[in-house]
């Protein structure tokens, strides 16, 4: 359904004539059903008006069906998100500091092995 069809669908659930709406935002009313018709694209300034007559949210009107998630909700699940990333961060660096001490055992071994050579075992 496009926008102008759902504004003539919220209008009509309403009860409201076109000129009605058109009274109210300040329009002829051959302008109106030209909002309705699809004939004219309204500025957002006009679609607030409209959404605030209908009494409906401005998404609702755009069509822009909204599954609003709480506050709560959007913060679980940034914290579960940081803490699956927490959690391979902290893998990771349990790799590089494996690798770290390898590498820290090796170069001990070798400057062991040059003293040995040094004095002479």
């Amino acid at each position: 359904m496009n926008l102008s069809e759902r504004i003539r669908q919220l209008r009509q659930q309403k009860g409201l004539s076109q000129e009605n709406m058109a009274d109210e935002l300040g329009l002829s009313t051959s302008a109106y059903g030209d909002i309705e018709r699809g004939r004219t694209e309204p500025p957002l300034s006009r679609l607030e008006a409209i959404a605030q007559l209908l009494e409906v949210p401005l998404p609702t009107l755009l069509g822009l069906e909204t599954t609003s998630l709480s506050e709560t909700e959007w913060l679980r699940r940034d914290n579960e998100a940081l803490r699956v990333e927490n959690a391979w961060l902290h893998q990771e660096i349990g790799q590089w500091k494996s690798k770290f001490h390898e590498w820290v055992r090796l170069e001990l071994a070798r400057r062991a092995e040059r003293e040995r050579e040094r004095i002479g075992f």
